[in-house]
Formats: C-alpha cells, structure tokens, sequence
C-alpha cells in the first residue's frame, strides 16, 4: 500500500472531511498543512492543482473529498 500524504489547508471543510474519512477507515495518512508548510505550495501546484485538498498515493493524486477514490487507496 501506498504511503498516503493529505496535503491541506486551514478552514477547509473538504479537507476536514477528507481526513475524518480516513481516520474512520483507520487509514495511515500524513498531513502536510500548506498554511504551515508554504514551502510546499509549489510543490502542489507542479503536480497540477490549485485547491485542497490533494491527496497523493504513490501514482494517484487527486483533488477534493472524494470518497469513491479515498475508498481504493486505503
């Protein structure tokens, strides 16, 4: 399994909900605040997306809460 990294932001209610998924499934995940981390935004943004979260799990990213995806990686 791939290692999952979050990369979030503050008052960001997708990101919230993204996170409180994987903890429900007992996931193991790393959070990367880019609030905290502004050295990552580039980062992020090299990988092709502008909003939080992006979810990155070996070959999938992807932006955004989405279950269906969050399902397969964990």
């Amino acid at each position: 399994m791939a290692k999952i990294t979050v990369f979030s932001k503050n008052n960001c209610m997708q990101c919230k909900m993204t996170k409180k998924f994987l903890e429900q499934n007992k996931a193991d995940f790393e959070e990367i605040n880019i609030d905290e981390h502004p050295e990552k935004i580039d980062y992020v943004k090299n990988l092709g997306f502008t909003a939080a979260p992006v979810i990155e799990a070996g070959d999938i990213v992807f932006s955004g809460f989405q279950p269906a995806k969050l399902k397969e990686i964990i």
